[in-house]
């Protein structure tokens, strides 16, 4: 049984990523793409994982912010909870960003 109708996740994707992905979305040739977001943890925080995917599995946490659908795994949703993908296009620098209000210290083996 799935539960992906009953709840939402707390990502949100800034005008400029939201763009970016409606551009790399338009050039896949699968039907019903979304953006996957996840948490991995390890060493001393979190690593993020962002990749186009077309399922949506039991736990997943759907929502459409700015156009573009987003699935959250149960374990990564509350890691997640105000975070913003944003998208940087400057010289030297290109690529998406997250904006994470839970990622602050503490915690791990770093002190």
């Amino acid at each position: 049984m799935s539960d992906t109708s009953t709840h939402t996740h707390g990502v949100s994707l800034t005008d400029g990523a939201a763009a970016k992905l409606r551009e790399l979305l338009e050039q896949e040739t699968q039907p019903g793409l979304r953006l996957r977001v996840a948490v991995r943890p390890g060493g001393c925080g979190v690593s993020y994982q962002m990749a186009f995917d077309n399922e949506v599995r039991d736990g997943d946490q759907v929502r459409d912010t700015n156009g573009v659908g987003v699935v959250v795994d149960r374990f990564s949703a509350p890691f997640l909870v105000g975070a913003t993908i944003g998208f940087m296009d400057g010289p030297g620098r290109q690529g998406f960003t997250i904006d994470n209000p839970n990622a602050g210290g503490g915690g791990g083996c770093c002190g």
